[in-house]
């Protein structure tokens, strides 16, 4: 018996430039309609051609524009990163969420980010990646002989969101029979950073912060009494470890512990459930993909560069994180558009990754696209710390799931997880032979 097997078509519903047109008119985060959800592309085009620097109803501004991402980016003395003006009235300051996403890394300014970033950092080496993927591997392939035991699966649940959390959790020895929680934590806490924050969310990503700060400190007093290799822990790194002649309070120490077990996991969930869907949705670049996979694989040098440039143009594509924010310190001018002191900006990184000012035919999924300029990661002091890490671990699932699954097909339509900050699938049942 054959299954059934989704058509391309049926994954990403076009949008007509009509639509794309009104609803980029009356563009407000904070009233997103469902076909904007599921293909917002269109109406950031349409954004950037007509309104690349928007004023949005509640008084911030929308940047569409790659050139004007960047500026921003680079300007870090008067874009800041700080979020406590910001989330003040979004959560309320006796949040647990309000403490956590004002005290992490990537929500700070010089100099809290910069001493816990050059902790991390110091943790995360060339040779500690490396240290990393032989475990990699193997959890790769324990993944995929469970899949194909079966015969099918779903590329989130059983695949992508798999990895990370693993990955993490070593980098942290999380011991293996306590990481259940942390990817429903995860998705909770970075949950409440959508646009509109729903009481169910804002109740879950409390309870998630309270429940991971009560494991971590029983975590971190283990870890005091019994460090590791501060060169290969990062959790003993960042309770032992100085930066400019300081060490992390308990507070700042926690939280960052929780940012880190956050960041690479939904991210990351969904630059492998992203690309995987992506190839079945272009079934020409999957073909010309495994053609010259298949051609290097006697090379690995050669093999590795057709992978690394299929994940960043996976990144440029559809990039993980789709939104970012800054607060004007003092008052801007940003493509040509004056800003006022205090003015909330919304970097728009999915719009910008596919401006055809930097990006050629940038509505096609090109997975040998060199000088790929993409802001997936960010740009400038704010680039992702993780981002070699990130790099690998899509490397390793998107190249050795083709190996074993070529022929792999999507067995029921991929459900999307409804979002506008972080774009990917909660679900993708998959057939191993389409």
């Amino acid at each position: 018996m054959v299954t059934p097997t989704v058509p391309p078509e049926a994954i990403t519903p076009p949008m007509t430039p009509e639509r794309a047109a009104a609803i980029a008119s009356t563009f407000d985060l904070h009233a997103l309609p469902p076909d904007f959800l599921a293909n917002p592309y269109p109406v950031y085009a349409a954004l950037r051609e007509r309104e690349p620097v928007r004023a949005m109803p509640d008084g911030s501004w929308f940047l569409t524009r790659h050139a004007d991402l960047v500026a921003v980016y680079r300007d870090a003395a008067t874009f800041s990163s700080d979020k406590h003006v910001e989330f003040a009235p979004k959560y309320g300051t006796d949040s647990p969420l309000y403490e956590h996403h004002t005290t992490s890394l990537v929500f700070n300014d010089p100099p809290l980010h910069t001493r816990v970033r050059k902790l991390i950092m110091g943790a995360l080496t060339r040779r500690a990646i490396a240290d990393v993927e032989p475990g990699l591997v193997a959890l790769v392939d324990r993944l995929l002989d469970a899949i194909e035991a079966r015969g099918q699966g779903d590329l989130i649940e059983d695949y992508a969101a798999a990895i990370p959390v693993e990955i993490i959790g070593n980098l942290l020895a999380v011991p293996h029979d306590e990481r259940g929680p942390l990817r429903g934590w995860s998705l909770a806490i970075l949950g409440a950073l959508e646009p509109v924050l729903t009481p169910v969310q804002r109740q879950a990503g409390e309870r998630a912060v309270r429940e991971m700060l009560e494991y971590l400190r029983a975590l971190v007093a283990d870890r005091r009494r019994h460090p590791l290799a501060p060169q290969r822990d990062v959790l003993t790194r960042l309770i032992q470890g100085e930066a400019d002649g300081q060490r992390l309070s308990e507070t700042e120490l926690l939280h960052n512990c929780i940012f880190l077990l956050n960041a690479g996991h939904e991210t990351t969930t969904n630059l492998i459930g992203n690309a995987l869907v992506c190839l079945h949705e272009w079934p020409q670049e999957k073909a010309r993909l495994l053609q010259r996979l298949h051609a290097t694989r006697d090379r690995p040098e050669q093999h590795e560069a057709v992978l690394a440039a299929a994940v960043d143009e996976f990144l440029r594509f559809e990039s993980s994180n789709q939104l970012g924010n800054r607060r004007a310190l003092r008052a801007a001018v940003v493509g040509g558009v004056p800003l006022p002191e205090g003015a909330l900006v919304t970097l728009c990184i999915g719009a910008a990754n596919r401006d055809p000012a930097v990006f050629a035919d940038p509505e096609r999924l090109d997975l040998t696209r060199s000088d790929n300029r993409h802001l997936a990661f960010g740009f400038g002091v704010h680039q992702c710390a993780g981002l070699s890490l990130a790099r690998l671990e899509g490397r390793i699932a998107i190249g050795r799931f083709l190996a074993r699954f070529p022929r792999y097909a999507l067995s029921a339509p991929p459900v999307r997880g409804g979002r506008a900050r972080f774009r990917g699938f909660v679900r993708a049942p998959f057939v191993t032979e389409g």
